[in-house]
């Protein structure tokens, strides 16, 4: 395709001339000169940085730090703010926010240029006072009543990626945004983006809350469990780490205040740095990432393993076992398992006090949450991908997605929390002390009780993102009558709608032996991401099929 390089120089220059950034803004005037002498590559590379804009969705915008619309920068967040802005106008909604940022490079800026934007357009804006962690944020709309809340965080992203997160406020209870809002807002922006930021008004007399409002964060999220039935001494021994985030404070307080047992922290990991200097990839679910957490569990003998995310919305954990050779080393448990276990200790509790109400999980975690909820009484929910999804299930109790990610009390904050959900496994494993127990102890009850589940995942990294359609079209056209052993009794395609579901590019296979694989793309990543989830009579007959299945299906997403 010819590139019309007057325009794209037009473009650029008229960007260039909206950016108060100085180190995006020398960046892109030397893009400019490289270019304007008609260099092909330096074209090339100029153009591909104009040749469309984020697009913000339901998952707002995520991206790498960069100059131009398709990257993270002022520019592209003061448009998202004043688009924002404009839809809550717009739409009669309240006229407030509050505004919650990250230690990300740059966050603490895009949330200062987000209050300004939004208080010079007329809303009543609550900026938090320093870097916190997202469930903060999402506290913060309820607890203040606000319109709409925005967290800037690129969460378990890469450590150059930033982004923009939205939740609404009072009738959609704090969840984050769903369609069609996403779209709304997305118009909103596009409308700003037409002229330039430099002439949207900015004030600066917007509110920066007090400490109060963390304090009744911790306050609302102690209150979720019981006194503990240990004291600190004899509770379980914990390692915590942040992996450079921002959760170690609050959680900190939210244990103490609980009466639990402040844990040894990994100290290379325990401070806020963007920097990310000891992950290459924050995210707990990345091979090596607990590397550091796992070594200190060994080092003083930890019971439990803690990691949150960098912004703290999601929870790993790992607990002693034995290697192949004899030596102690820690397992992480997959999301799947802490679900079952947080899921199973809400529905306890709620058969306890005679409480009713809905059990949830998204659509490619394990099934096993099903059974738990028959067999307590409960009403039990699945929802497509996303804790946008999760959050909104009518009567929910308890909900969690396989991605690290678990909403204990709907009440309190109505997204994944990794804060109180670290709470909540730290109750449950000082009861299981208390009775002679542990972890897991708890994991081969639950097999017993309601069979032995296992989950996998396989996932193809692309560089091309249309590789990821191909790859989905040859499924839809040549889907496979077995995989891994098992015969492929059904086939689900969501593409058009099913199930109640709305259109959705998700393939699902259900096969012999009440196993199943999911296949869809990843929301956040350029991935392909196949979900396998399996039940038999024992745990090793379960891993068994899934690694059979993960065989099988490794060559069709490749």
């Amino acid at each position: 395709m010819k590139i019309d390089l007057d325009h794209v120089l037009g473009t650029a220059r008229a960007w260039l001339a909206q950016d108060p950034d100085e180190l995006t803004s020398s960046e892109l005037a030397a893009a400019i000169d490289a270019a304007s002498d008609g260099s092909g590559p330096a074209v090339q590379a100029l153009a591909a940085r104009f040749g469309g804009r984020l697009q913000f969705g339901t998952a707002g915008l995520r991206a790498e730090l960069g100059y131009g619309p398709l990257r993270m920068n002022r520019v592209v967040v003061t448009q998202a703010a004043a688009g924002l802005a404009r839809f809550l106008v717009d739409t009669g909604r309240s006229r407030s926010v509050v505004i919650g940022y990250d230690g990300r490079v740059n966050s603490d800026v895009f949330a200062r240029d987000s209050a300004e934007v939004m208080r010079g357009l007329g809303l009543e804006v609550t900026l938090l006072p320093s870097a916190l962690p997202t469930p903060v944020v999402a506290f913060a709309v309820r607890h203040l009543d606000v319109g709409a809340g925005v967290m800037v965080t690129a969460s378990h992203n890469p450590p150059r990626d930033n982004g923009y997160k939205v939740y609404l406020g009072q009738d959609d209870d704090g969840s984050q945004i769903v369609p069609p809002v996403d779209g709304l807002i997305a118009d909103a922006i596009d409308a700003v983006a037409a002229g330039s930021i430099t002439d949207l008004p900015r004030g600066a007399d917007y509110t920066v809350a007090s400490s109060a409002l963390v304090d009744a964060y911790v306050a609302a999220t102690a209150a979720i469990v019981p006194a503990p039935v240990l004291a600190p001494q004899e509770q379980p021994k914990v390692v915590y780490t942040a992996m450079h985030g921002v959760g170690w404070e609050t959680a900190r307080a939210v244990f103490a205040a609980a009466g639990f047992a402040s844990p040894a922290v990994v100290p290379e990991q325990i401070e806020p740095d963007g920097a990310f200097p000891t992950v290459s990839f924050p995210n707990p679910e990345e091979p090596g990432a607990m590397d550091l957490a796992i070594a200190r569990g060994l080092a003083v003998g930890a019971d439990l393993v803690i990691a949150n995310d960098p912004d703290a919305d999601r929870l790993a954990l790992a607990i002693p076992a034995v290697s192949d050779s004899g030596a102690p080393t820690y397992r992480r448990l997959s999301g799947n398992e802490v679900g079952w276990l947080l899921g199973w200790q809400a529905a306890v509790r709620a058969s306890a006090t005679g409480a009713t109400g809905t059990l949830a999980a998204s659509i490619v975690s394990s099934p096993a949450l099903a059974r738990v909820a028959a067999r307590h009484g409960l009403e039990y929910r699945v929802t497509l991908t996303g804790f946008k999804w999760v959050s909104r299930v009518p009567g929910l109790l308890f909900g969690y997605e396989e991605a690290l990610g678990y909403l204990v009390d709907p009440e309190v904050v109505r997204d994944k929390d990794g804060i109180s959900a670290a709470l909540s496994l730290l109750s449950l494993a000082t009861e299981l002390a208390a009775a002679g127990s542990s972890i897991a102890g708890q994991l081969e009850a639950f097999a017993a009780e309601f069979g032995a589940f296992a989950s996998g995942q396989v996932a193809t990294r692309v560089d091309d993102l249309s590789r990821i359609g191909q790859i989905m079209a040859a499924l839809r056209s040549a889907p496979p009558s077995s995989l891994g052993g098992l015969d492929v009794l059904t086939v689900t395609d969501y593409v058009d709608g099913a199930e109640g579901f709305p259109p959705s590019d998700i393939l699902r296979y259900d096969l012999t032996g009440d196993a199943r694989v999911i296949v869809r793309p990843s929301g956040t990543e350029p991935k392909v991401k196949v979900y396998i989830d399996t039940v038999a009579e024992t745990p090793a007959e379960a891993q068994r099929l899934v690694d059979a299945l993960a065989d099988a299906v490794r060559p069709l997403v490749s």
